[in-house]
């Protein structure tokens, strides 16, 4: 398992695992209809910003981007997104692709890194964020509308670099 910066020959590996995770509905605010140019446009981050990948050979495991939070006064604060493909979770791909972000962070003189939108029903997200330094700390309730459970929170999360 590699962590590799993103290239667009990436890509064909990429789409499916946004696809697929977008489609469930049930982790990220994004729309479930969202074509894949929509979806390349999004994701893959112009520098300063970053967009990698976790390979297993020739295959594409996961997926992550990275970038400033907010502009001007918020720039010192970091932010990023992590997507998986089902079969590769429970792998360790979530957790390398969340130490390679908060390790790129550190090296470009970010404070810290906020994630904005964190499910509070995505418990292993969760779990696995806390576990690298995280905490809640705010939810907004029923702001996220998950397909089976119904409205739930959706959780900030910090941790400060």
């Amino acid at each position: 398992m590699l962590i590799r910066e993103f290239a667009d020959g990436y890509w064909p590996g990429v789409w499916p695992i946004i696809s697929e995770v977008v489609r469930a509905g049930e982790t990220f605010t994004y729309d479930p209809t969202m074509s894949e140019e929509q979806a390349r446009a999004m994701w893959v981050e112009a520098p300063p910003g970053r967009t990698v990948v976790v390979v297993d050979g020739d295959r594409v495991l996961g997926t992550a981007k990275m970038g400033t939070n907010r502009p001007g006064p918020g720039s010192h604060v970091s932010t990023a997104s992590f997507m998986v493909a089902a079969d590769a979770r429970g792998r360790g791909v979530g957790t390398a692709l969340c130490r390679d972000a908060l390790d790129w962070a550190r090296r470009a003189g970010y404070a810290g890194m906020q994630f904005n939108a964190v499910a509070e029903a995505n418990r292993a997200a969760v779990e696995l964020y806390r576990r690298l330094g995280f905490e809640i700390v705010g939810t907004v309730p029923g702001a996220f509308a998950h397909p089976t459970l119904g409205r739930v929170g959706l959780h900030i999360m910090y941790r400060e670099l």
